[in-house]
């Protein structure tokens, strides 16, 4: 059983009720976690409140001290950090060790590289010193998709601004989040500079979101709790970022290597069983390209086999959770109702697999942007692949979503990709299939969000400007 992490030191909640922690895999509890309670937010925020006098005094050469002992750390434990988080959340144990695991350590070091040539100074403006300092106690709110970056996205930049952190996981997916604040103690962080409680979103995310000594929230899951949180935050004048949800689109040029991009597109919705934020699950093609490209998007998706996520070999292992499965499931017999060809997969369980939270990686045919399954976020391993006549359509089917979290654009002309992603309402996008960059702004357009994180970006939202006149 896990308890909260508070002013330095592993206390138990104010609520003796506990969540359990399921393996998505085998549906075995494996651990449990307190179901939280507002007293657990107030002793952590008054840790908080009290550490930031000191910490947000600290140089960024000490900051970057604690962040390159935590990532040295992580690095040490990556093994057993990627087995708690296949075991947590079912992602398959080599997709564990190399992006879930991974991607946070190069977050972590990439925040020391910045410490080292950030101007905490200040800028001379006129007659004035314009200045950005620590914006105070930071609550972040994670969620379980991503339960090591999306922690370590909030608490690496904020701590590297000189702010002091409360955070809640996931109920869901909450062990890797524990094993971070275990880091950080054995990092030496001063105690209150970091605290961890857990619970329910209705319960201890409230509870952060609405608290009078939190001055910026920072959130990330659906947009239905985004609001909310919004709304508790909006009462007290707080700062928020959030970082919602997103309906992506894979837009395909005529002159692209079709098949390498189709390759990479099914790669880039059924990562992480689709539980993907950025998931690129809609792919826009010439219709003339139609037919080639269906049969390609079969022939790739067939390498995607449900199988058990500690085995290396496994490219998709099971949804979080039951409630996740059976929405997913919905969606693709909504998919069906409305007339989407099944190309491969379906509503039924995966052959041989009696135990988990399964679900068949579907790609749908013949898909509408109006069908529901064209425009809602399914997060889960579901592609549409749409035709286009025309590029302006295609910019337009794209743009065609409340979402503008992410894209892509594939072509021969890489000047021509880039005129089309310039078009293209969404926070990132790639290039011919490029790389994702831990320094990079990440965020979204509409309702995918607003405000950044990572590198530079991601540490100014934690800031307050301030300017001294001469």
């Amino acid at each position: 059983m896990r308890v909260n992490y508070i002013g330095g030191a592993w206390v138990p909640s104010a609520n003796d009720r506990l969540i359990d922690v399921i393996n998505p895999a085998t549906e075995l509890v494996i651990d449990q976690v307190p179901a939280g309670d507002p007293a657990d937010v107030d002793a952590a925020v008054q840790a908080a409140r009290k550490a930031f006098t000191t910490w947000s005094a600290t140089s960024g050469a000490e900051r970057a001290s604690y962040l390159e002992a935590a990532a040295d750390l992580l690095a040490e434990r990556a093994e057993d950090m990627a087995a708690t988080i296949t075991a947590d959340v079912g992602s398959p144990i080599t997709f564990a060790r190399r992006v879930q695991v991974g991607t946070p350590l190069a977050v972590l070091r990439s925040y020391v590289e910045l410490l080292a040539e950030y101007d905490f100074a200040g800028q001379p403006l006129g007659n004035s010193l314009v200045l950005r300092e620590p914006a105070g106690v930071v609550g972040a709110i994670a969620p379980w998709n991503y339960p090591l970056h999306q922690v370590v996205a909030k608490v690496a930049a904020a701590l590297a601004a000189g702010c002091t952190v409360v955070l809640k996981p996931s109920e869901v997916a909450p062990l890797a989040a524990c094993e971070l604040a275990g880091i950080l103690q054995a990092a030496g962080l001063p105690p209150g500079v970091f605290n961890l409680v857990s619970g329910t979103g209705p319960v201890t995310g409230e509870a952060i979101a609405g608290h009078t000594g939190v001055d910026v929230v920072s959130f990330t899951g659906s947009a239905v709790a985004g609001r909310r949180v919004a709304q508790l935050a909006a009462a007290g004048i707080k700062r928020v970022t959030l970082e919602l949800g997103g309906k992506s689109a894979n837009v395909i040029l005529p002159d692209a290597h079709l098949d390498t991009a189709v390759k990479v597109g099914v790669a880039k919705a059924f990562a992480n069983s689709g539980q993907t934020c950025n998931a690129l699950t809609r792919m826009l093609v010439p219709s003339e390209m139609y037919d080639e490209a269906v049969g390609l998007a079969e022939q790739h998706a067939a390498r995607y086999q449900p199988g058990d996520p500690a085995d290396p070999d496994t490219r998709i292992g099971p949804l979080v959770s039951a409630a996740q499965r059976d929405r997913v499931v919905s969606y693709i017999e909504k998919g069906i109702a409305e007339g989407a060809r099944v190309l491969v997969g379906g509503p039924h369980r995966p052959d041989g697999l009696d135990t988990g939270f399964f679900v068949q990686p579907t790609v749908f045919g013949d898909v509408r942007p109006d069908m529901v399954v064209a425009s809602e976020e399914i997060f889960g391993p579901v592609l549409c692949v749409m035709g286009y006549d025309t590029e302006q359509e295609a910019v337009a089917i794209a743009n065609g979503t409340p979402y503008g979290l992410a894209a892509a654009v594939w072509s021969a002309d890489q000047d021509h990709a880039v005129a089309v992603a310039r078009q293209l309402r969404a926070g990132q996008v790639e290039i011919n299939g490029g790389a994702f960059n831990v320094s990079a702004p990440f965020g979204g357009f509409g309702q995918s969000g607003y405000g950044r994180e990572l590198g530079v970006h991601g540490l100014e939202e934690f800031g307050e400007i301030k300017a001294l006149q001469f």
